[in-house]
């Protein structure tokens, strides 16, 4: 329904960004990361996703598409809600978030409030056998270290292909992000940060 909303930031609160477009402000519940981008009283930017159940009609912000594609990614995990997507968010970014699926790493999802041991592992099991499917309908092979361009990684950029493949870009995408990044000696984060700043662009 939304897209997105550009407009004056009204409110600031926790976990809540008030846009005004044209005199209507939208009340956009959002993630500790995306407030940090916000000024009241300055023009904001948030992609939005409309969450609509029994008695809910919710509207979420995000300063950036790589947000608001975890945040949905998240929700496609049975059991994790908006609540516990927002939580997770919070604690960490996109980035971090994909690292921790790729590398299996519980302890940074458990330190979002609210989320637990067998939760954490839910969402690694998941989401790790949602990319492995994805991966092997898009004919990228990481087991082998190959792209389906035939371009040789490292395992650190192996590690950072298969976190951009959790956040649901193709294979073609992701050999062409990583063109040019320093593989060698960036920390994975940064590999997976400056690929996500290329596809963005």
């Amino acid at each position: 329904m939304f897209y997105y909303l550009d407009g004056t930031v009204a409110e600031i609160a926790p976990f809540l960004a008030v846009i005004d477009c044209g005199g209507v402000g939208y009340a956009c519940k959002t993630t500790n990361n995306t407030l940090s981008r916000l000024k009241k009283g300055q023009r904001g930017k948030l992609y939005t996703y409309l969450h609509v159940a029994e008695g809910i009609f919710d509207l979420y912000g995000f300063a950036t598409q790589n947000e608001l594609s975890s945040f949905k990614l998240l929700l496609g995990v049975s059991g994790v809600g908006p609540r516990a997507a927002l939580a997770i968010l919070s604690t960490g970014t996109p980035e971090s978030l994909a690292m921790a699926i790729v590398t299996g790493d519980e302890k940074s999802l458990t330190a979002a409030p609210g989320i637990g041991k067998k939760i954490a592992q839910r969402i690694i099991l998941e989401l790790k056998d949602k990319m492995a499917k994805e991966s092997a309908a898009a004919g990228l092979d990481f087991s082998s270290g190959m792209s389906v361009n035939a371009v040789s990684f490292t395992s650190k950029a192996t590690e950072a292909a298969q976190a951009l493949a959790v956040l649901g870009y193709t294979s073609a995408e992701v050999a062409a992000a990583l063109k040019g990044v320093d593989v060698e000696t960036l920390p994975l984060e940064e590999i997976i940060r400056q690929s996500l700043k290329k596809m963005v662009k």
